[in-house]
């Protein structure tokens, strides 16, 4: 594998790409595991009332403010600005492991083990590349209930992919895709405040979305939905192996789909004025 330090001369040009909101206090560091590449974007939201554009410029290749319309447009923006062969997103409060960063760039210059197989000089097998992720949750690492079944795709060629969905953006891919086998660290809602902003926040977009694409709110989905998120993820995900925290994300997760489906519910009463 490319030694992290040495992979600037060996792979394929990367830009990694960071989209950034009241982030001042995590950027420094996200974008310290990831000096490995050639260049970093980093798009922050015009709303940030900390220092995030201060330390973006401070620390990142190329900086653009935007106001914010929705996650996919954001990644996109910072996208339309990168100049790489490959562009790898991470959050802000993620970060890339050296043995990530290596496998990352032994993929770009396509020698390469993905999953159980081998592909030697095949640089044009995969045009993106998901990636597992590791997260640790109010202070705790996660092995049932937390993202680690999450397996986003976050390494793509830039001229192949473009992200879609307003909320939980997904990229949209042409061509076969692959799987690394090293994981982004997530260090995420270190606190019930941040947790509480974060459902507030989330479950606002998330119901805005609902209305405008012009689903009716149902009374069985506020019902049933928050209880059967619950149990999926505290019982048939062994959530409670996670200890009190793992019970305590469960049943907030339970709390974000009821507060998602009454936002909905409110917004459709008020004919989107709420």
């Amino acid at each position: 594998m490319i030694d992290p330090a040495d992979q600037k001369h060996h792979q394929a040009k990367i830009s990694v790409l960071i989209i950034a909101k009241n982030a001042g206090a995590l950027l420094r560091e996200c974008v310290q595991s990831v000096r490995w590449a050639h260049e970093v974007v980093v798009i922050v939201d015009d709303s940030s009332d900390d220092d995030t554009e201060a330390v973006a410029r401070e620390v990142a290749d190329l900086v653009a403010v935007r106001q914010f319309d929705d996650f996919a447009s954001q990644r996109n923006a910072a996208l339309a600005l990168a100049s790489g062969d490959w562009v790898f997103a991470i959050d802000c409060d993620e970060r890339a492991s050296a043995k990530l960063a290596a496998e990352i760039g032994s993929v770009t210059t396509g020698e390469h083990s993905v999953g159980t197989q081998n592909h030697t000089n095949d640089i044009t097998k995969y045009h993106g590349y998901r990636v597992p992720i590791q997260s640790v949750i109010l202070g705790r690492g996660f092995g049932y209930s937390g993202t680690q079944y999450d397996l986003p795709l976050r390494l793509f060629r830039r001229d192949q992919g473009r992200w879609t969905g307003k909320v939980h953006e997904t990229v949209s891919i042409e061509g076969p895709i692959g799987t690394l086998k090293h994981a982004i660290h997530h260090k995420t809602i270190p606190d019930m405040k941040t947790f509480l902003d974060k459902i507030n926040h989330y479950t606002t977009l998330e119901a805005r979305a609902r209305f405008a694409a012009g689903l009716r709110p149902r009374g069985i989905e506020l019902a049933f939905r928050p209880v059967w998120t619950f149990l999926k993820l505290y019982l048939f995900k062994q959530g409670f192996r996670d200890g009190i925290e793992g019970f305590v994300f469960c049943a907030m997760s339970g709390v974000s789909v009821a507060a998602r489906h009454w936002k909905h519910r409110e917004l459709a009463r008020s004919g989107g004025s709420t």
